[in-house]
């Protein structure tokens, strides 16, 4: 598994993103899995929060501005983030 950073986002429909990644690949992401937690609450219940995501091309992946991200790794490859044992 190739390292690839998030380098666009656009907002879609509901919890669904347009994401690029830094070796070319686009694809479109339902992020309503990866909603969990109390970190992602407010950008799970309310969809203008939602839409307010952006790429932070520090980190390589999209960020709300409360602080929360989601590994590009696991948005790339669709792998299973460790918090999900915990939703």
């Amino acid at each position: 598994m190739r390292l690839v950073d998030v380098t666009s986002v656009r907002p879609l429909e509901r919890h669904v993103v347009e994401l690029g990644f830094g070796d070319g690949t686009v694809k479109q992401v339902d992020l309503d899995p990866y909603l969990c937690g109390p970190i992602f609450e407010p950008i799970r219940t309310d969809l203008t929060y939602f839409r307010s995501v952006r790429v932070d091309p520090e980190l390589g992946t999209i960020v709300w501005p409360n602080g929360a991200d989601i590994d590009p790794q696991v948005l790339r490859y669709g792998l299973r983030p460790a918090a999900w044992d915990a939703c």
